[in-house]
């Protein structure tokens, strides 16, 4: 199964019924560069601090969920509930932040045409 499949699965189970998933997209909490920076031990302790999460586009909602420490295929929680009309772009670099809650989740250009489809996807104000 393709890794935007398991995500779009194992988010079902926060979409509220009559709820479409638009996009979703994997975030973490810290750069893995910043790893690679420090020593060994410090990457080492780095790596336990970078938490993953899943960020998923409703036509309702924006949903941030926590996937845990190793993976970002299984939903274990939401974390923060953000209103359709935020805008997540325009994504630019290899790694682009957004603001979410207390957090800033740091999303890789793998995932920067979703962030574009969730953008335009934002329904018109009157």
């Amino acid at each position: 199964m393709a890794l935007r499949d398991s995500m779009r699965a194992s988010a079902a189970q926060f979409i509220d019924p009559g709820e479409i998933i638009e996009a979703v997209m994997a975030a973490q909490t810290r750069l893995p560069m910043f790893a690679m920076v420090l020593a060994l031990l410090g990457a080492l302790i780095d790596s336990l601090l970078i938490r993953y999460r899943m960020i998923v586009v409703t036509n309702r909602r924006i949903l941030v969920l926590d996937t845990g420490k190793f993976s970002v295929k299984k939903a274990r929680s939401v974390l923060v509930e953000l209103p359709r009309s935020t805008r997540l772009g325009p994504a630019s670099g290899i790694w682009y932040t957004i603001p979410a809650g207390k957090e800033k989740l740091k999303v890789h250009r793998r995932f920067f045409s979703d962030i574009d489809a969730a953008d335009n996807a934002i329904p018109a104000t009157r």
